[in-house]
């Protein structure tokens, strides 16, 4: 192990036992605090790359199932969780669906390289875009926007973008792991959290939030007027991603040849098989079937991608056997994001992330800070908290809630208080810092295309300018269209 790394290990370990040994708070149930060290354990190792993901989730359990299983429960004080217990909640994340929506995409990705898809939709692109680093990040974006129009999971799209940028590294000969494949793939991860952002059906936890108001406040957000909060945000944060992304990353491409043109590398493909065929239907599929959620069917995304992977399998009429692509399968990355969705909940259940949001507020004095004030301070701790959460849906179930007893709370005010509640929920899919933070973020990274730390790189200087964003838009343009 590398002396930086060992270094991050230890403080990882000095921080966990600083937490449990801190006095406990009489309003935090013990075993949540000791939930709160294990968030703050993680939240070090996944920052620093003190060991690698994997290693970090296999950790984070044993902890969790240890430090948990002799704590006396929320319930009844008198009776400890026992380890048994401890340990399912530990691995409760392993039964989400989402899980298996990124292994189902990993599947549908696997599925474009092994039938030579991928690079055959990527050169078609390149063709249209042309072939320049800032023209692939530019098509990336446009992509990236134009599906979530249409398709209401984060990772059903980043599943559909990410075997075609694979596709676009090889067809300039490169290896993934180059700076290229770094440079389209955070690109994408990030744009896919933006617009999740900027159109209310994108995401699931925006449907979450909507949920909430609708209980507390008896209002519902129509898709055009959340579009008119929201999208100038995405749209001016899509500008800011290009530069970013273009300035942080310089890939050395090969020079084009008569040899190796696109045109000619089209050439050399051939006509297409009856395998692309086939998974071209089937891709097309999915793409109508979740584009149509809800609308004209009542199957939901996961349950929509597990029938595709089935498809896929079937011998005859599949794409491949089980043998060609269990070996394209990052199990490690199912770990890590299950893991983190796991801890999401232990938080939840332990009461340490309501009691750490809610103290927190208290402490703050939030109620009595002006507008704008209070939507920064509160956006900047969203972020924070959303440090230890792989799921923005299970972080919109624990913030969402304590931000509209907040509103409700507070003496009538010029200010609009769905408007506030709102704003919070933008800021819930600001998992730009960490890959594990979001399921397209896991799902790229384990296509080894990138490091944590490019990731972090780009992530940092998106989430400050995202932020200020954030509350420069709350000073101005939300007041002005009356949304706060």
């Amino acid at each position: 192990m590398e002396k930086k790394n060992f270094i991050s290990l230890l403080a990882a370990i000095a921080v966990l036992a600083i937490v449990l040994l801190l006095p406990n708070p009489e309003t935090l149930p013990i075993v949540g605090q000791r939930a709160l060290a294990v968030l703050a354990f993680a939240v070090i190792l996944w920052m620093t790359e003190a060991v690698s993901y994997p290693v970090s989730a296999i950790m984070i359990v044993s902890l969790l199932a240890v430090l948990i299983g002799f704590s006396p429960t929320v319930e009844d004080p008198s009776v400890m969780y026992g380890t048994s217990d401890a340990l399912e909640m530990a691995i409760s994340g392993f039964s989400s669906t989402a899980v298996l929506l990124v292994a189902g995409a990993l599947v549908l990705a696997a599925a474009m390289e092994i039938t030579g898809l991928h690079r055959r939709v990527a050169l078609l692109i390149m063709s249209k875009v042309g072939s320049k680093p800032g023209n692939l990040v530019i098509g990336t974006i446009i992509v990236s926007f134009v599906l979530a129009l249409f398709v209401p999971s984060a990772t059903a799209r980043a599943g559909t973008i990410v075997p075609i940028l694979l596709g676009i590294v090889a067809a300039f000969g490169l290896a993934k792991t180059s700076k290229l494949g770094a440079l389209l793939m955070i690109t994408a991860v990030q744009s896919i959290s933006i617009w999740n952002i900027g159109i209310k059906t994108a995401a699931a936890q925006n449907m979450v939030a909507l949920g909430f108001m609708e209980s507390q406040f008896g209002i519902d957000i129509p898709w055009g007027n959340w579009f008119l909060y929201a999208a100038p945000w995405s749209i001016i944060m899509s500008v800011v991603l290009y530069f970013v992304m273009t300035k942080l990353i310089k890939p050395d491409l090969p020079e084009t040849t008569e040899g190796n043109s696109i045109e000619q590398q089209l050439q050399n493909l051939g006509k297409m098989g009856g395998k692309e065929w086939r998974l071209i239907f089937i891709a097309a599929a999915l793409l109508i079937l979740w584009t149509t959620e809800g609308v004209l069917h009542p199957l939901d995304s996961t349950t929509l991608m597990i029938m595709g992977v089935a498809v896929m399998l079937i011998p005859g009429i599949g794409i491949f056997s089980w043998k060609e692509v269990q070996p394209k399968i990052p199990l490690g990355t199912l770990v890590v994001f299950a893991t983190g969705i796991s801890l999401g909940t232990v938080l939840l259940e332990t009461e340490g992330a309501t009691w750490l949001s809610s103290n927190s507020f208290e402490l703050m004095g939030i109620d009595a800070m002006p507008l704008v004030l209070m939507v920064a301070v509160l956006a900047l701790f969203n972020i924070l908290l959303h440090l230890g959460f792989a799921s923005a849906t299970s972080l919109a179930a624990v913030f969402i809630p304590i931000v509209i007893a907040l509103v409700a709370g507070m003496e009538p005010t010029s200010f609009y208080g769905p408007g506030l509640v709102l704003i919070m929920q933008f800021v819930i899919s600001f998992g730009f810092i960490l890959p594990i933070n979001s399921p397209q973020g896991m799902l790229a990274y384990g296509t080894d295309t990138f490091t944590v730390k490019q990731f972090i790189k780009s992530g940092i200087p998106i989430t400050v300018i995202g932020y200020l964003l954030i509350v420069l838009f709350s000073a101005t343009y939300w007041q002005w269209i009356g949304l706060l």
